[in-house]
């Protein structure tokens, strides 16, 4: 098998993380071209435009040192039957009864990849017709691309008869049985070290590690006048900071992208976790049992190391290959702002509302031109910050990253456009004619009832039963304001802003304060992390100005089988913001599954992320993350992940630091995407930590003691001219502000997209205890560099109201120097009904004192 680099990917030159290089940071952005001849026959004019398009585009791809190795560059054409019939030595079966592709085989030893493609094969129900070694020029191609230059073979594979087929009433091969097969032995195949471009009945890809003049010498096949196509599309490879690898160039099995998926980690952690629900009888294994339990030999269904249009393309190729269309499967990808739009019909919206709870947005700056063979067209994002036009004639379209890239006859061009954001084109070859985008749509969405299946399955947190509100007194709040370590500063600066005016307070564009790496004084775990943002060919948007295209709309809930939409996968409470107040989480904790379509369950469950000071917090995530493993086993589809009731024994572990250990727990366990994580987090009070939670996995953060705090404001008389729960209301608005603005400068439209993406960076942080195995491993794990609790730490800051003034801040550390804080405290008790925040069970009062020595791990049906 062909040796493979950090990535995981065979003939890459790409380097393992070195110094301050990471191969994970790696973007690229890229030109792309699809001609299409939607009326006459197949010819090679086709080909040889779709190569002028490409040699046009030069400037969109990247050049090596030695100015011979070409970023990569490649072409898609349909499979022409007439040129292999004529090009191999064995006879072929009639068009579209057989599949052929390309394999990046060994140099050294491509014998050994086609054996195991061959015994591959024949596990999903093929047999080899034959091979063909594809005539290639590598004397055209620049020293480091022919230093990892595979093996080129081509090869031929058909249905073996004698392994049972479904068969249309004609008694032929169900239409996509072969286009199926093929695609898992090339799954497979890939996963054993064999790389194809394509394998596939329809169409044939033709790529590699070259520049865009270099392509068609290096591959003699392309100048060959016989081979003809209806369809070529083309894609030049631009890399920034990238190195360059046979495997990544475009286009692939499905798309050419041209852009950056800005979400693509958080793209691939969610594909990751839902592969545990998987199932498809249309990709069942032809021995199979009839259990869809063999998906297994599939996974990872997204390659590790692979470029974000490979990962999407991959994901594309599973919904087509699960029985979904080709323009379903893209408009599931990149919707179109349908939030927003008060135009859009309650059909369609309904249509991507639906899709919405299956699967968020790849989102970011897109041009995705697609083809499965028959259909082929191009769809922009929601923003349309990729440029796309296209030119018509009466017989050829034109479709390009930029104008001029073929020559044609103006008195032949009877049309001229450019793609619209969210918009789709499309070309239909087999009934020669090009689908407007309002059809295309229009028929997709009343293809099944989805405005019925979401008016069963959802409900609208507004529609949930009230909870009656409970009112903290001062000592409550103070006490708890003491030991997230609240200052006046953020009472001043930060929730009394927010509070009043419900927008996030400005200050000066820079800080004299040091970075929490490099602080002498106990920082927030919040703090060691930074926003990233776009640049390069990533542009952020204008949150204000384009309002329309943004949305702070989410969902909360199991998700169901990805494969088999219907009424199941529509059994989620919809979430107008993902920053919730008391009274919504009480709603979520007091929830009976019969609101969701689960009747006789309790959906939530209440995880307590307290540990005792001195003892590992490593070891007591690990405990938290078996008890998420339990309640998921039991039903659970909300996780309450809540930091309340510390006390001088028990302290509360960081909410980042918790949500995201149970967070990457579950995605390794696959089981992410049956739940939803709430954090009910205390050490929350400014935009920042807001999106660091919603970042690393949080479906919806419940700031519980920043609101307390700002009706304790309103109280005590600090906030005139608003009420307490105008307060409240205000500064959950100004946080879901916030984060709209933090989004819009990554380029991200919508927090759906946005949700457990990882857009940051760690500075000072070592996560030694961040990824626990079990409560004995993590024992012995290095305690965390941030203070540990309140109890023994110098983190639990001064009272909210210090003394103001030049030293305030330092009298203040003083302060928190000299006493144990929290761990002080005199005991204060207050009489509550049952809420989220209770540490008892749902329908019954308690009595919470601040040194109770009650534990975190007291058994009850709340948080057991």
């Amino acid at each position: 098998m062909p040796s493979t680099t950090p990535s995981g990917l065979p003939h890459s030159a790409l380097p393992g993380a070195r110094g301050l290089y990471d191969p994970a940071e790696e973007h690229d952005a890229c030109g792309l071209a699809l001609i299409v001849r939607y009326r006459g026959a197949a010819d090679h004019l086709v080909i040889e435009q779709a190569l002028t398009a490409l040699r046009n585009m030069e400037h969109r791809g990247g050049v090596g040192g030695d100015e011979g190795t070409g970023d990569g560059a490649g072409i898609t054409l349909q499979l022409p039957h007439a040129f292999f019939a004529e090009a191999t030595d064995f006879e072929l079966p009639e068009p579209g009864a057989y599949a052929a592709g390309t394999a990046f085989l060994d140099a050294g030893d491509p014998q050994a990849g086609r054996a195991t493609v061959e015994a591959l094969a024949a596990e999903e129900g093929l047999r080899v017709l034959g091979w063909r070694e594809v005539p290639v020029a590598p004397e055209v191609l620049g020293a480091a691309a022919r230093a990892i230059m595979p093996a080129f073979w081509q090869v031929f594979v058909a249905i073996d008869p004698a392994v049972p087929v479904p068969t249309d009433e004609s008694g032929r091969p169900g239409e996509r049985e072969l286009t199926r097969r093929a695609f898992m032995a090339r799954k497979r195949s890939e996963r054993a070290g064999v790389y194809f471009p394509s394998l596939s009945p329809a169409t044939i890809t033709y790529k590699g590690m070259v520049s865009t003049g270099q392509l068609a010498p290096f591959y003699p096949d392309l100048e060959d006048p016989r081979l003809v196509s209806r369809i070529g599309l083309v894609h030049s490879r631009f890399s920034t900071n990238t190195f360059p690898s046979w495997p990544l160039a475009q286009p692939f099995r499905m798309i050419a992208h041209n852009g950056e998926i800005n979400t693509v980690r958080g793209n691939r952690n969610w594909m990751r976790a839902r592969e545990s629900q998987l199932a498809s009888e249309a990709l069942a294994s032809p021995y199979s049992d009839g259990s869809n339990a063999d998906l297994e030999r599939l996974f990872p269904i997204v390659t590790p190391g692979g470029s974000d249009s490979m990962s999407f393309d991959e994901v594309l190729e599973l919904l087509v290959m699960g029985g979904r269309s080709l323009p379903h499967a893209v408009m599931m990808m990149i919707p179109e702002a349908w939030q927003n739009d008060p135009r859009m019909s309650a059909q369609r919206r309904a249509f991507y509302e639906f899709h919405s709870l299956m699967m968020e947005p790849w989102d970011g700056p897109a041009c995705v031109a697609f083809t499965d063979g028959t259909l082929a067209g191009a769809v922009l994002d929601r923003n349309g910050l990729r440029p796309a036009r296209y030119v018509m004639t009466d017989d050829t379209v034109v479709l390009a990253s930029e104008v001029g890239v073929v020559d044609l006859p103006p008195e032949r061009i009877v049309k001229r456009g450019r793609l619209k954001p969210g918009r789709m084109f499309l070309i239909d070859t087999a009934a020669e004619r090009i689908i407007s985008d309002t059809e295309i749509k229009s028929r997709l969405a009343s293809a099944e009832p989805y405005a019925g299946w979401l008016e069963a399955g959802t409900v609208a947190m507004g529609n949930l039963p009230d909870r009656e509100h409970i009112v903290h007194p001062q000592s409550s709040v103070a006490r708890r304001q003491r030991t997230f370590g609240y200052t006046d500063e953020d009472l001043r600066l930060l929730i009394g802003p927010m509070a009043q005016t419900a927008a996030e307070p400005l200050g000066a564009m820079g800080s004299d304060t040091p970075i929490a790496a490099l602080a002498d004084r106990p920082r927030l775990l919040f703090d060691y992390f930074a926003q990233s943002f776009a640049q390069v060919t990533n542009p952020p948007l204008d949150a204000i100005r384009e309002q329309l295209v943004t949305s702070l709309f989410s969902a909360a809930g199991g998700e169901a089988n990805l494969l088999a939409p219907g009424p199941d996968s529509a059994r989620q409470v919809l979430l107008p913001y993902p920053v919730i107040n008391n009274d919504e989480l009480a709603k979520f904790a007091h929830m009976t599954g019969q609101r969701i379509g689960q009747a006789g369950r309790r959906p939530a469950r209440v995880l307590r992320g307290l540990y005792r000071p001195g003892e590992s917090i490593a070891a007591r995530l690990a405990e938290l993350c078996a008890q998420a493993d339990e309640a998921i086993a039991a039903g659970a589809q909300f996780l309450i992940l809540s930091d309340r009731d510390s006390n001088a024994e028990f302290a509360p572990i960081p909410s980042l630091l918790l949500t995201s250990a149970i967070h990457h727990h579950l995605i390794r366990r696959k089981t992410r995407t049956q739940v939803s994580l709430l954090a009910e987090a205390g050490d929350v009070r400014e935009v920042h930590h807001i999106a660091l939670l919603v970042a690393y996995g949080a479906s919806a953060v419940n700031p519980y003691l920043a609101m307390e705090t700002a009706e304790l404001m309103v109280r005590e008389g600090r906030l005139p001219g608003v009420s307490e729960s105008a307060a409240v209301q205000n500064l959950l608005r100004a946080l879901g502000k916030g984060l709209l603005k933090i989004m819009s400068k990554m380029g991200i439209s919508t927090v759906q997209s946005y949700h457990a993406r990882r857009p940051s960076r760690r500075s000072g942080w070592t996560p030694s205890c961040s990824r626990p195995t079990s409560p004995a491993r993590a024992r012995s794990s290095r305690a965390p560099a941030w203070p540990a609790s309140p109890a023994r730490s110098r983190r639990a800051t001064p009272p909210p109201t210090p003394r103001t003034g030049p030293r305030s801040r330092t009298a203040a550390w003083r302060w928190a120097a000299s006493t144990s804080g929290a761990g002080r405290a005199r005991p204060t008790c207050s009489t509550r009904r049952p809420s989220s925040s209770s540490s008892t069970p749902p329908g019954s009062a308690a009595t919470t004192c601040s040194a109770s020595t009650r534990g975190p791990w007291t058994s009850s049906p709340a948080s057991s």
